[in-house]
């Protein structure tokens, strides 16, 4: 099931059933639909916000997980963890297709504001990909740990950063080539993070029931 939770109340507004084991939610830029990874029935819910109904369910293949939404809402990326490429959804037809090898147990994906160019971590190769989304070549290889896990992306696209589960450590890579900025300590197993772009932090989730938060303030040009 996928739960909407009013943010005022706190209270569960609407209940949506969906794939087995859902992994993974977002949600387009016109906030009309809904995608949930399933990762137990290997598919993609698509949902319609509006009236909180599965519209289509797509066969994705083993273990999806990321989700990456293109700005204009009409394309998403998945993340396939028990393969090596990121599918490519047409969200109005469900036509996919694969972008083609981008590494070893692709988990986590973000893309640029601007839509051009995805962001892939490899939990089983240790790395993050850098990928035109228009040609699904790889212009760029970075290693930043041990099982890469969740990544965030800087509100204005200069920057990412990188949980790195088994060496927990956090990673800031610069968004233009990969290369490496900062690199800080966690607790054990960082899990979760994301970027609050008002006050410039980093807040990062760790399994043992941790959040910490970063200062941001290594420049990413």
């Amino acid at each position: 099931y996928v739960y909407r939770i009013d943010t005022e109340t706190f209270e569960i507004a609407q209940v949506i059933p969906v794939g087995s084991v859902p992994k993974y939610v977002a949600v387009t830029p016109d906030d009309r639909t809904v995608l949930v990874t399933n990762w137990c029935t290997w598919d993609l819910s698509i949902i319609d916000a509006a009236t909180a109904t599965e519209n289509a369910r797509i066969p994705i293949g083993r273990y999806p997980r990321g989700i990456a939404v293109s700005p204009d809402g009409r394309t998403a990326y998945i993340a396939v963890m028990g393969g090596d490429s990121v599918s490519k959804v047409d969200i109005a037809t469900g036509e996919t297709q694969s972008m083609g090898y981008t590494g070893d147990g692709p988990r986590h994906i973000v893309i640029s504001p601007d839509g051009a160019t995805l962001y892939v971590t490899h939990n089983h190769t240790g790395d993050v990909a850098r990928i035109d989304a228009a040609s699904g070549a790889i212009t760029h290889r970075a290693a930043t740990g041990v099982e890469p896990r969740s990544m965030a992306i800087s509100a204005d696209g200069t920057a990412l950063y990188v949980v790195n589960y088994e060496s927990s450590t956090v990673t800031k890579l610069r968004s233009s080539d990969l290369a490496e900025l900062d690199e800080g300590g966690t607790d054990y197993h960082p899990i979760g993070i994301t970027y609050e772009p008002t006050t410039r932090t980093v807040w990062v989730a760790c399994y043992g029931g941790s959040i910490l938060v970063f200062s941001d303030t290594t420049p990413a040009a």
